[in-house]
């Protein structure tokens, strides 16, 4: 009987890699960046990474999760999930129509969350846009119209998990990080973390202007509280002494010398 390496069960953090792909082979997800350019589904604005996830969260589906905990550290792994038990069957009560300027308007808005500007957006097929609480695909543009498919891209379909579990998160100070990086991508490697009797976290200059870090600050509390330590969490924003340049000394200008008459 083989030995087990890392025993993982509910609640623990760990850092994964994974590939996942529909029931003819095609890779829809990876967290490897050469994989996803090898196979044209590269996205600029996607980190592609290993993630960290706590199991037991529901950041996963949950047959994987339960899998997952079978696993070793550094075991190859592959696991087939029938649609049920992936991303649901197809629901064509799913498929809504709404009007062009909420769509249009609902596109705006996610740009601007995301950082950009929302010039330059329009419906158009193809298109992932958030209405409401949901996201859904725009299948067709007509005038006035647009029809948006709100099934999940991968329902009613198999999907084949190949995932490695890199690592196994331990050690309050690099749990608090995880659950920073869940919750708040954005620059999470600049956060500080000082952990005691209580914790404090000191936030960069990227989140005091960030629209997303005030829900997401109740999130990283309410997660630490569950899966770390019930402790006070202070947050700490820091403004640096402005340093003022250095005006450049007025040259002194020396008087002319008087004209000598002559006589």
């Amino acid at each position: 009987m083989e030995e087990r390496v890392e025993y993982m069960e509910k609640g623990d953090f760990i850092k994964l890699q994974f590939d996942t792909y529909t029931e003819d082979g095609k890779l829809v997800e990876t967290t490897d960046e050469k994989k996803a350019k090898d196979n044209g589904i590269y996205d600029e604005h996607s980190s592609y990474k290993p993630i960290v996830t706590i199991l037991g969260s529901g950041r996963l589906l949950k047959d994987l999760e339960e899998d997952i905990q079978k696993a070793n550290v550094g075991e190859d792994k592959e696991i087939v999930l029938p649609p049920e038990k992936a991303f649901g069957v197809r629901d064509s009560n799913s498929v809504k129509v709404s009007s062009y300027r909420e769509v249009e308007r609902a596109l705006v808005e996610e740009e601007k969350r995301a950082g950009r500007s929302g010039k330059d957006v329009y419906p158009e097929p193809g298109k992932m846009v958030r209405i409401g609480d949901k996201y859904g695909k725009i299948m067709t543009v007509t005038a006035g119209r647009v029809v948006v498919d709100f099934n999940h891209p991968l329902a009613g379909k198999s999907i084949k998990y190949s995932y490695k579990v890199l690592e196994k998160i331990e050690g309050e100070q690099n749990k608090v990080a995880a659950i920073i990086e869940i919750n708040f991508s954005r620059d999470s490697d600049k956060f500080k973390i000082e952990t005691g009797e209580e914790l404090t976290i000191t936030i960069p200059d990227s989140a005091k202007i960030d629209d997303s870090w005030p829900l997401a600050k109740f999130a990283i509390v309410g997660a630490i509280r569950e899966y770390v330590a019930n402790k006070t969490v202070i947050f700490k924003e820091i403004f640096e002494k402005r340093v003022e340049e250095k005006k450049e000394e007025e040259k002194a200008v020396e008087p002319k010398e008087e004209a000598k008459s002559t006589s």
